[in-house]
């Protein structure tokens, strides 16, 4: 396990409690809309028997969905012991007897520890990362063909809804913060890394883009 500031505010912020209730609305209404487009997005792409990484894969929504399209294996990666334990008992059996492997802790500092992936997936992960750049240079590095993200839309609608969830944070106590980050900063550090963008869509709050190495981007 490996802790540091980052890692201990998200095991406090998504506990044993908000992962059962994510399971539960996941059971009753299956992804979100913002997760069923990333999916959508991925599914365009040949998925047979390519390796996926999961970072920030809260349940293990997204390894679940993509269990039934021919993927060889699934590493998934969080920094809650909760929702990994929740991933854990949601997607191994899809995957059997295919590999899987669970990793608890910070992504950026587990890094070095993980073989590259096919297809690297982070629904909703950037905006509860402080060091952008970092975050997508660690994941960009792992990518052998493609990266998918989602990340709010950086509005000013979106950065007073997260400055006021930050100050309800703060004034609980909780260390957990959530950012809008500048999308300048994820063009830099997936291009550094030989990652261009091959598709994008959005909502009226989120982003979802894909980011291929040596793929001519995607027909819309």
């Amino acid at each position: 396990m490996v802790c540091c500031t980052r890692y201990c505010a998200a095991e406090a912020q998504f506990d044993r409690k908000r992962a059962e209730s994510d399971l539960r609305r996941y059971l009753r209404r299956g992804a979100d809309p913002v997760t069923r487009l990333l999916l959508a997005e991925v599914r365009r792409l040949p998925l047979q028997d390519k390796q996926l990484l999961d970072i920030g894969a809260g349940i293990g929504v997204i390894g679940v969905e993509l269990a039934g399209n021919g993927l060889a294996s699934a590493t998934i990666v969080d920094a809650s012991p909760a929702y990994i334990e929740m991933a854990r008992q949601q997607t191994e059996k899809p995957y059997q007897p295919r590999p899987t492997r669970f990793l608890l802790g910070d992504f950026v500092l587990l890094a070095d520890t993980l073989s590259d992936a096919d297809v690297v997936t982070m629904d909703r992960v950037v905006c509860c990362y402080p060091d952008a750049r970092a975050l997508l240079g660690a994941a960009a590095l792992k990518t052998r063909q493609v990266l998918a993200f989602t990340y709010p839309q950086d509005r000013w609608h979106m950065r007073c809804a997260f400055a006021m969830q930050n100050l309800f944070l703060r004034l609980k106590g909780n260390a957990f913060r959530v950012f809008v980050h500048s999308p300048k900063d994820f063009s830099a550090a997936l291009e550094d890394n030989g990652l261009t963008r091959i598709a994008r869509c959005k909502t009226l709050s989120w982003v979802i883009d894909l980011y291929g190495r040596n793929l001519a981007p995607q027909a819309s």
